[in-house]
């Protein structure tokens, strides 16, 4: 039912508005929690201030176009509506280069918010959520339109590849505790060692159940790209765990997680979470874009629909 607040203060409607805000924030590793969320935004301040207070106002925009198109407010004040569009203007943000990119950025998060209230209604008869597929899709779309717009500028590091020339990179020493905690840190695009750190502190904070399993799923994505002899740079980025974190929370902790196979269900999840990645990165390669959480994305799917069928997983 929705809860209606015709006589809700000012005040009270910006502090509503300011902890809807946070929890957005937090939301993108499936946390209800405002301080989490602060310490996320200051994990990523520390980074980079603009980016930072792109990430902020991204979530404000979504809090406040759902709270203000009539949205069910308990949805909104879960910060539910937030994540999204933070996400979709931090990855264009640090995506884009010159200065329309912040207005660009900001832009995202508005198209971003609608996207996500439109896949709510359409995935709503499923029973599975939307995830984070609704930033990933206005993102890679912005990102692609720089090739025909030219106040849409792409940042250099993004360069379409020829597949058919590349070549794999595993030289290097891989660095255990830097790329576990920059796996987690890289859900918010955050590759510094402290940002992980910091996002780490606010993830336990939030729940020590999703803490835990988030270090186990950062863990796993290591020992599995090891093992396969993955690239030793992008291990310890952490370009590979952030996926695997997302997939083993969102299988083996959050959602429909009561069978007594859940967790070992996510464990499996987040494993082939790896492999997906980087099928999803070598699919990309020749248009330049990041896979972004579109491997977690597809695992979750999968494996949460499958449990509509398997229900003991």
């Amino acid at each position: 039912m929705e809860e209606h607040a015709p006589n809700e203060s000012n005040g009270n409607l910006l502090f509503t508005l300011g902890s809807a805000t946070l929890k957005g924030i937090s939301q993108v590793i499936f946390i209800e929690n405002a301080v989490t969320g602060l310490l996320v935004l200051i994990a990523i301040l520390l980074a980079s201030v603009p980016v930072g207070i792109i990430a902020l106002l991204s979530s404000l925009i979504g809090a406040c176009i759902g709270w203000f198109g009539g949205m069910d407010k308990t949805i909104v004040r879960q910060g539910l509506m937030g994540f999204n569009p933070a996400l979709a203007g931090i990855a264009i943000a640090i995506n884009l280069t010159g200065g329309y990119r912040w207005p660009i950025a900001l832009a995202g998060a508005v198209i971003t918010a609608f996207v996500t209230a439109a896949m709510m209604h359409f995935m709503r008869n499923a029973g599975i959520p939307v995830f984070t597929f609704p930033y990933i899709v206005v993102s890679w779309f912005v990102l692609l339109a720089s090739y025909r717009l030219g106040s849409i500028r792409l940042n250099p590091t993004l360069v379409p590849q020829d597949l058919s020339n590349w070549k794999l990179h595993q030289e290097g020493t891989f660095n255990w505790i830097s790329g576990l905690v920059r796996g987690i840190g890289q859900v918010y695009f955050q590759g510094g060692f402290w940002s992980g750190v910091i996002i780490l502190a606010g993830v336990v904070w939030g729940g020590r159940k999703i803490g835990l399993f988030t270090i186990i799923g950062s863990a796993i994505a290591c020992l599995t790209v090891y093992g396969l002899s993955g690239e030793i740079t992008l291990l310890n980025a952490g370009l590979y765990g952030y996926n695997a974190v997302l997939t083993i929370l969102a299988v083996g902790v959050v959602f429909d997680a009561g069978s007594r196979m859940a967790k070992v269900t996510g464990i499996i999840a987040a494993i082939v979470s790896v492999p997906v990645t980087a099928s999803i990165d070598s699919w990309l390669l020749p248009y330049g874009l990041p896979a972004f959480t579109f491997p977690f994305v597809l695992c979750a799917w999968v494996f949460l629909a499958a449990r509509k069928v398997v229900p003991k997983i």
